[in-house]
C-alpha cells in the first residue's frame, strides 16, 4: 500500500481508467492518474475533548426514535442502485450560469462545450462527495465527545450513513463520470474548523445545521433536474439519511443553546455566520474555469453577476436559516450580516424540528414528502423565467 502524506490539499483532477467520458488532453499538468500514488493523505490536528457516560436511560424519544428509524432505513449502494442504466442526454444550460453571451464560452466548439459540462458535473459532484468525508469525520468525532447516551448511539448510526455516502459518491464518480475534482478551498476552510474546534456543540452547528442543511437543499435541486435515473437514485438514498440528521442537529441544539451564557451564544452565532458566508462562495466552480485557461476572477464575478445564480444560492438556505432561528442563533448582533447577505427573508418558514415521524417512515417519492422539493424547484423555475424575459425584452 503506496501513501504519500501531505500538508497541503492536492488540486489536481483525478482520472479513473475504465469510466466511459470524453477525453481531453491527457498531457495537462493538473491530472493525478492512479500511477502517481495509491492514497494521498493529508493529516489534521484537533485537541478533541472526548467523554464517556454513565447514565444508560433514555432520555429523549425524538433521539432515540431517529436512531431507530437510522438502523431501519440502511441501504447498500451497491444491491440497492441499478448502476447498469444507460447515460442520458446531458443538458447543458449556459443562461443558468450566465454563460450565454460570454466570449470564453461562446468560442468554444461543440465538442469543447460538451466537456466542459462534464467537468461542470464532476466537479458539483465532487463536492457532494468531499463534503461526505468531512461528515463521515465530523460524525465520528462526535461519538467521541457528544455529551449523552442518545447521541453517542445516534452520532455512530449517522457515522455509518455517511460512510455509505462516500461510497456512493465515490462509485458514481468513478464509474459515471471518470474523474474526480479537488475540494473546493472554502468548503475545506469549513470542515477544518469544524474538526479541529474542541467544543461538540461547534460541530453539530456548523455540519448538522449549516452543512448538511446545504447539501439537503442541493440534493433536492438535484434529483429533480439531473436527467440521470442511476444519479436520481443516488440523491434520494441519500437525502434520506441527511433528512433525518439535520432533524438530530436541530432537536439536540434547540434546548443546549438555552444553557449558555450570552457571550457564549454570540460566539456560535457567530461562527455559523460565518459558515453560511463561506458556503456562499463554495458553489462556484472556479477550478473548472481554471482548467479550461478561462480568467478565473472575471469568470467568477460573471456567473455571480447573473440574476439566476445569485438567486439560487440565496435560495440554498431555505432550511439553514429558520434551522438557526429556530435553535436561537439568530441574534440581534449577526441579523444585518445575514441580512447583508440576502438569506434572512427566510428565517419564518418551516424548520427541521418540527418532525412528522409518518413522513419520515414513509418514501421520500411520495406527493407529500415532496412538497419542499417542489416549491423549492418553482421559486427557482419563477427566477429562471424572470431571467429570460429580461434578456428578450433586452434583445
Amino acid at each position: 500500500m503506496k501513501i504519500e502524506w501531505t500538508e497541503q490539499t492536492p488540486r489536481k483532477i483525478q482520472r479513473f481508467p475504465g469510466a466511459d467520458y470524453p477525453k481531453d488532453n491527457p498531457d495537462l499538468e493538473d491530472v493525478l492518474t492512479s500511477a502517481d500514488v495509491d492514497h494521498v493523505a493529508e493529516i489534521f490536528q484537533t485537541p478533541l475533548t472526548g467523554s464517556y457516560n454513565w447514565d444508560y436511560t433514555i432520555q429523549d424519544d425524538r433521539i432515540k426514535k431517529l436512531y431507530d428509524l437510522g438502523k431501519q432505513l440502511n441501504w447498500d449502494p451497491e444491491m440497492d442502485i441499478d448502476w447498469d442504466r444507460p447515460w442520458p442526454m446531458e443538458q447543458q444550460s449556459p443562461e443558468m450560469m450566465n454563460l450565454h453571451d460570454y466570449e470564453p464560452y461562446l468560442a468554444m466548439d461543440e465538442a469543447t462545450r460538451a466537456d466542459f459540462w462534464l467537468h461542470m458535473n464532476a466537479w458539483s459532484l465532487s463536492q457532494f462527495l468531499h463534503g461526505e468525508q468531512g461528515a463521515l469525520l465530523v460524525a465520528s468525532q462526535l461519538c467521541s465527545c457528544a455529551p449523552t447516551y442518545n447521541a453517542k448511539l445516534y452520532a455512530a448510526s449517522q457515522t455509518f450513513d455517511e460512510a455509505r455516502h462516500v461510497e456512493v459518491f465515490n462509485k458514481y464518480l468513478q464509474q459515471r463520470i471518470g474523474m474526480s475534482y479537488p475540494i473546493n478551498t472554502h468548503l475545506k476552510s469549513i470542515i477544518d474548523k469544524i474538526l479541529t474546534d474542541p467544543r461538540w456543540d461547534m460541530k453539530f452547528i456548523g455540519m448538522q445545521i449549516v452543512i448538511e442543511g446545504l447539501a439537503l437543499s442541493a440534493f433536492a435541486t438535484t434529483r429533480e433536474t439531473t436527467p440521470d435515473p442511476v444519479l436520481k437514485d443516488v440523491v434520494y438514498l441519500v437525502t434520506r439519511d441527511e433528512a433525518r440528521h439535520v432533524t438530530f442537529g436541530v432537536n439536540y441544539l434547540e434546548e443546549f443553546v438555552k444553557t449558555l451564557s450570552d457571550e457564549e451564544r454570540e460566539e456560535r452565532a457567530q461562527f455559523a455566520y460565518e459558515a453560511c458566508a463561506i458556503s456562499r462562495e463554495r458553489l462556484v466552480a472556479t477550478d473548472v474555469f481554471r482548467h479550461f485557461g478561462w480568467d478565473v476572477e472575471e469568470a467568477r464575478k460573471k456567473v455571480l453577476d447573473g440574476f439566476v445564480m445569485s438567486t439560487f444560492r440565496n435560495l440554498l438556505f431555505q432550511r439553514v436559516i429558520p434551522n438557526l432561528n429556530r435553535i436561537g442563533l439568530l441574534t440581534e448582533k449577526v441579523r444585518p450580516k445575514f441580512e447583508t447577505l440576502g438569506i434572512l427573508d427566510y428565517e419564518n418558514l418551516a424548520t427541521d424540528g418540527d418532525i412528522d415521524w409518518s413522513e419520515m417512515e414513509r418514501p421520500l417519492d411520495t406527493q407529500e414528502a415532496q412538497s419542499y422539493e417542489q416549491s423549492m424547484l418553482a421559486e427557482f423555475a419563477k427566477v429562471h423565467e424572470a431571467q429570460e424575459n429580461k434578456t428578450s425584452s433586452a434583445a
